[in-house]
């Protein structure tokens, strides 16, 4: 324990939070102090971000000072606690609590549990029942009560769960240990508290008819299942059924049993020499479960000597620690076992065993020597010797080899026999390239199908079944990794009480996933570091590195970013982890972690690494800053470069040469980019946050991805704000503001842009201004606020040709031809919309020119030029492709069906206008959807298909009102007025089409055609 200055220190959560400096009554400071405190209490010891502290202290609406103010409550609370400074330690991000079991009574509940947990291991429930009644006699009431913090009341909740299943645990030891009436009021207590909880009930209906209360025991269960069936519509579980049924017909097996006599049986007898073992190989495990596709390989690979003559056979199986290459191998080996009649032999070679060296060759030899026979005094001495006696021995039998857990190839090659007849089986964790003529095969996890089967298998179909999601859940908590697996399904069928849910609530906490994944002398973590610890530290120190990722795959050029080093001896790296089995393939040229390994790598990282780590997450950041910025260059010609905010990555990059390559690449790396813009703002790397940022929604609003697209604006305008770098301020906020259009989120867009606006205004950055004032105007003229949106418009253009920004230029110039249209100036709408087109020409950026094509035709159909509007959606459509942005090329077909439906009526029309509404709900884009639909249900109605017209026509209101898209709005009422004037109610056509006059009065517009 750390000793502290001043007087004991004891803080307590499990109930109102108090603080305490011996007998002294500790005040910490005000609310804001407590929920700091408590959160570094909830996780002692480990690093508590300062996002999180603010997300504690000030729920989702924290104010612009609240980093400045966690760090101010974390001096006062050091000022404040007996030796403060040791007890609160800043780490990297954030700050760390370091507590003893007697400082801290969530850390001493902890501790206390897991003391129980290891006596019940130990075989002494007695000594059990005592740590648990001291850990629940820890608990004041609800933890953390009246916090009033959000994410306080969430971690209440878990810590209320695990008080309820220690509670159950420990009633459970006391009724196996014979108590019964002593436990009723305690179950009581805690059943007012938990009132659906049913092993709670079932503790208490057996200690009420072990008390000889049989008839309370009874009303115990038509309790609960009328409260069941009354607030969950549920009846009680089986297991609770069956307890009242035994109880009912005073079942025998209901009273405790005396405890079984211990048998001694006598040693064996042990024989100086034994004789010779034909068959070594390990029991066949008896509920092996899955690999059929990988058992058929391997009998095939085992069986296809008999076809050809030849050198023996070698079939190894390689696969990462804890993915049941062993018990593959020992599974087939028995399926064959019969064609070897002169043995079949099995050697740990220990090439991967906790606190053992591999077994030396020649050590094997004497034992494989041994097996067959040979006296110990004719097994010569030096490697060479027994090798060759090991070949004239093993010459002409038919044997089989298991040679298991083996390290390199050097460790087998002397082990072979020379007999054609044999059958030579190798596991590794590493893919043995040395040994020549072996045929491979890689175990990777199970099947998702194959892993609940074999929890079913050992733990017991019915207990899965009753719990068919959680049981899928458990297996994708595990990796689907048998050991990890079988690990789960020990410690349930050890834990009768146990839900399967409630095991996968704490598999969910990422933080203690691999703590949870140990039993005994399994422990994946443990499995996984035998693999870690052989590798050289280089590697190891790749391995930690390359887990900072905060993507799902790595490519060379991240993880040379990652680990500082070029792409060849990058990519050197990543296929060494690779042939240990640490990383996995995906595809070519892409690695990534297996669950369990990530969470194990994550556990490297401690105070000592973390400037190593800090360095190469800020490498990371800056190398998908300059790379973005470079792929964007390509894929969106005339794109203005971002302001150099931070130093320009240095490394090699992916080829960008052309717009595919460029493209292939984001969509390769959208998530991970996604991802690091998270990473960079909770590891306080704001401004490259910020700055990704700017690079990556050009891609996301390329692809629709709308929603995406506000969450990282988000991100990056809060990061900016705590930088204080206005300029990037200015670019987040009118980025945020085009998101916001896209999604019809209008008023929070037009806030966002005129916020970036005043902010690019004030610094003279034109750029931001011009692009701000562009949003601004697209934003109030779908408000419908046509003469404030001008002006707006107007001022963009000013710039941008001060500017000579062509691109910049031509979308304000299609925002502008987008507001004649809805302002009945269709002259003016067609010019704006010339002007565009001949600026997106020369641009060569497609989906701009898309668009600019289709705001023209749109001015064109207002004019009915109807010809000439059909010509150019003509090559709009030519422009089009699966990577087009889903919502505008909906736009383009829904005109196009709306043209050609003047133009010439056919089933074509139809066609176009089924498929624009399929992209357009799929588009995720509303301001996009309502129009489509306006359109398509205009053109039903002129085919008389009056109720689908109806239909599509409410839609559009109920998706514009929401926004609200008062153009769209107003179009909208207007076909509902003509369809119901079309179905004979006239009042209602009347009453539609007053309120569209209305909405247009307002906007001093007409209706759009």
């Amino acid at each position: 324990m750390v000793k502290r200055s001043g007087g004991r220190l004891r803080l307590n959560v499990l109930g109102p939070f108090e603080a305490w400096s011996g007998t002294e009554r500790i005040r910490v400071g005000g609310p804001i102090h407590e929920r700091v405190l408590s959160s570094l209490l909830l996780d002692a010891g480990q690093t508590v971000p300062v996002t999180r502290l603010v997300q504690a202290a000030w729920n989702d609406t924290p104010p612009a000072t609240a980093r400045h103010q966690v760090r101010k409550a974390i001096a006062d609370l050091r000022r404040r606690l007996p030796g403060g400074n040791e007890v609160i330690i800043t780490d990297g991000p954030g700050y760390r609590g370091i507590v003893s079991d007697t400082e801290a009574d969530l850390v001493e509940f902890g501790a206390q549990i897991r003391e129980a947990d290891r006596a019940l291991d130990a075989g002494h429930p007695s000594r059990a029942v005592t740590e648990l009644r001291s850990a629940l006699s820890l608990w004041r009431g609800r933890a953390l009560s009246d916090s009033g913090s959000d994410l306080l009341e969430n971690a209440a909740v878990s810590l209320e769960e695990r008080r309820v299943a220690a509670a159950e645990q420990f009633f459970e030891l006391r009724l196996a240990a014979g108590e019964a009436g002593a436990l009723v009021a305690d179950l009581r207590d805690l059943i007012a508290q938990h009132p659906m909880r049913e092993t709670l009930r079932g503790q208490l209906m057996l200690a009420l008819y072990r008390s000889g209360r049989q008839a309370e025991a009874l009303n115990e269960y038509r309790a609960v299942r009328g409260l069941l069936v009354e607030e969950l519509g549920i009846d009680p579980s089986g297991q609770l059924s069956g307890l009242y049924e035994s109880i009912l017909r005073d079942a025998p097996e209901l009273r405790l049993a005396p405890a079984p006599a211990v048998v001694i049986e006598p040693s064996p007898t042990v024989e100086k020499e034994s004789p010779p073992a034909r068959c070594t190989l390990p029991h066949d495990l008896p509920d092996f479960t899955g690999r059929s596709h990988e058992l058929k390989v391997l009998l095939d690979s085992m069986t296809r000597r008999r076809q050809k003559r030849g050198p023996r056979q070698i079939v190894a199986i390689d696969g990462m620690g804890g993915s049941g290459k062993t018990s593959l191998a020992v599974h087939a080996a028995h399926q064959v076992a019969s064609e070897f009649p002169d043995g079949q032999f099995h050697i740990d070679l220990r090439g991967f065993t906790r606190g053992e060296p591999p077994v030396a060759p020649a050590f094997a030899l004497f034992q494989l020597l041994r097996a067959l026979g040979v006296p110990s005094e004719r097994i010569p001495e030096d490697l060479e010797g027994r090798s060759a006696l090991w070949r004239a021995e093993a010459a002409g039998r038919r044997l089989l080899l298991l040679l298991d857990n083996v390290a390199d190839a050097a460790q087998v090659l002397p082990l072979l026999p020379a007999s054609p007849a044999s059958l030579i089986v190798v596991t590794s964790r590493a893919r043995l390239v040395d040994l020549d003529g072996a045929e491979w095969l890689s175990v990777g996890p199970m099947s998702l199908d194959e892993g609940t089967s074999l929890v079913e298998q050992v733990l017991g179909e019915a207990r899965v079944s009753a719990e068919p999601d959680a049981g899928r859940e458990l297996v994708q908590l595990c990796g689907q990794l048998p050991l990890a697996l079988r690990i789960v399904s020990a410690r349930l069928r050890n834990r009768p009480r146990w839900t399967v849910q409630y095991l996968v609530d704490r598999l969910r906490d990422e933080t203690r996933r691999l703590a949870e994944l140990s039993a005994g002398d399994r422990s994946v973590a443990a499995t996984l570091q035998l693999s870690f610890q052989v590798m050289s530290e280089e590697h190891r120190t790749a391995f930690r590195l390359l887990a900072l990722h905060p993507g799902t795959d790595v490519d060379a050029y991240a993880a040379a970013a990652l680990l500082g080093l070029n792409v060849h001896a990058a990519e050197a790296t990543l296929e060494r982890l690779l042939d240990v089995h640490l990383l996995q393939q995906p595809a070519i040229g892409l690695y990534r972690f297996h669950d369990l390994v990530r969470d194990f790598a994550h556990t490297l990282s401690t105070p000592a690494t973390v400037r190593a780590d800090e360095a190469a997450v800020r490498r990371l950041l800056g190398y998908y800053v300059t790379a973005t910025e470079t792929a964007c260059a390509a894929l969106f010609p005339g794109r203005e470069r971002s302001p150099a905010s931070i130093e320009p990555y240095a490394g090699q990059l992916p080829p960008f040469a052309t717009m595919a390559q460029a493209a292939d690449w984001f969509d390769q790396e959208q998530a991970s980019l996604s991802a690091a813009v998270h990473l960079a703002a909770r590891q306080g790397l704001d401004r490259e946050a910020a700055c990704l940022t700017r690079n990556v929604v050009f891609r996301l609003n390329s692809l629709g991805r709308f929603h995406e697209f506000r969450e990282v604006s988000r991100v990056a305008v809060a990061a900016a704000r705590r930088a204080g770098d206005l300029p990037l301020l200015g670019l987040s906020l009118s980025s945020l503001g085009v998101a916001c259009w896209r999604l019809g989120r209008l008023d929070e867009g037009l806030a966002a842009a005129r916020e970036g606006r005043d902010v690019a205004a004030a610094l003279g950055d034109r750029r931001t201004e011009s692009h701000a004032e562009s949003t601004m105007g697209l934003l109030l003229t779908v408000l419908g606020r046509n003469s404030e949106a001008l002006p707006h418009l107007q001022r963009a253009l000013e710039l941008e040709r001060e500017l000579d920004a062509p691109r910049a230029e031509a979308e304000s110039l299609s925002n502008l031809s987008t507001l004649y249209l809805q302002w009945g100036r269709y002259e003016e709408a067609a010019a704006a919309a010339r002007r565009a087109l001949e600026l997106h020409r020369s641009l060569n950026y497609r989906d701009n020119h898309v668009m600019a094509l289709t705001d023209l035709a749109f001015a064109l159909t207002a004019l009915g030029a109807f010809d000439q509007a059909d010509t150019h959606l003509a090559a709009a459509r030519a422009l089009c492709d699966t990577s087009s942005p889903p919502a505008d090329v909906a736009l383009v077909l829904a005109l196009s069906a709306a043209v050609g439906e003047h133009l010439a009526p056919d089933t074509a029309v139809t066609g176009l206008a089924e498929q624009a509404l399929d992209l357009a709900a799929s588009g995720a884009s509303p301001t996009r959807q309502v129009k489509v639909e306006n359109l398509i249900g205009r053109l039903y109605l002129r085919r008389g298909d009056v109720a689908r017209a109806l239909a599509l026509h409410t839609h559009a209101y109920e998706i514009a009102a929401a926004m609200p898209y008062r153009a769209e709005q107003a179009g909208a009422l207007r076909g509902m007025a003509a369809a119901h004037a079309a179905l004979g109610d006239a009042a209602a056509a009347d009453r539609l089409r007053a309120q569209a006059d209305e909405l247009v009065s307002a906007m001093a517009a007409p209706i759009c055609p």
